[in-house]
């Protein structure tokens, strides 16, 4: 389908009010584009012609060169990405403890039998609980899988928003994460530990919710921490 003028005009508005554009400036701009558009029309050229196909990326870019784009780290986004990527993962690696906890895979049992003379007896079968291996394999394919699935959101929400040096992010953000993941698995364990001993009998009702929750906010702490290192505040100069 080929844009319209009014098309091109309201995506490229958005566009800039998106990236934090004041609406004024906004305004203008989109008001210079019409005459722009309606120069090149005149001329015989098509909006996708004069746009060059991409009207968010020309806009983007028009918006840049005027030095029109608030310079921000986006500190926020960043933690909100890394976190969406710890959840499935975070998830994941509490599901394996639970089969592990909660001995779901134990083939392990006892039974009563009673003798003729009335004697009760009690057969204990024990067998290895086979959700701790599962456990052991388990947590290291979640730390992996967070590993690459945290970095994919923080780059592709960075670039979303047209943010600055995204790359230095993502290479300071890979080499810290192997630090960030087992600093929050230890938060992780020592919420389990604290559960055991502390809460005892609801132990479940506690490590639940919150295990995944410190572990999901340990990983969105420090990939915010990695952004704010790697993009110092910058002024923007028109």
């Amino acid at each position: 389908m080929t844009p319209t003028v009014d098309d091109a005009i309201h995506t490229a508005t958005e566009t800039w009010r998106r990236l934090g554009v004041e609406r004024a400036t906004a305004d203008e701009m989109a008001e210079e584009l019409a005459a722009d558009l309606a120069a090149a029309s005149a001329d015989g050229r098509s909006v996708a012609d004069y746009m060059g196909g991409d009207v968010e990326a020309l806009a983007t870019s028009w918006a840049d060169e005027r030095g029109l784009l608030p310079v921000r780290r986006h500190l926020k986004e960043t933690a909100v990405a890394a976190a969406q990527g710890a959840v499935l993962p975070a998830l994941a690696a509490l599901a394996f403890w639970f089969v592990n906890w909660s001995h779901l895979l134990d083939p392990s049992g006892e039974s009563l039998q009673t003798t003729v003379d009335g004697q009760v007896l009690r057969e204990v079968r024990r067998f290895p609980n086979p959700g701790v291996p599962l456990m052991w394999v388990g947590l290291p394919l979640c730390a992996l899988a967070a590993f690459f699935l945290i970095r994919r959101a923080v780059r592709g929400t960075l670039q979303h928003h047209h943010a600055p040096v995204v790359e230095a992010t993502v290479q300071a953000l890979t080499k810290a994460l192997p630090v960030i993941l087992v600093a929050a698995a230890v938060l992780g364990v020592a919420i389990g530990y604290f559960g055991d001993y502390v809460i005892g009998t609801y132990q479940l009702f506690f490590t639940a919710p919150m295990a995944p929750a410190g572990m999901i906010g340990a990983v969105a702490a420090g990939a915010a921490w990695v952004r704010h290192r790697t993009c110092p505040p910058v002024t923007a100069t028109s």
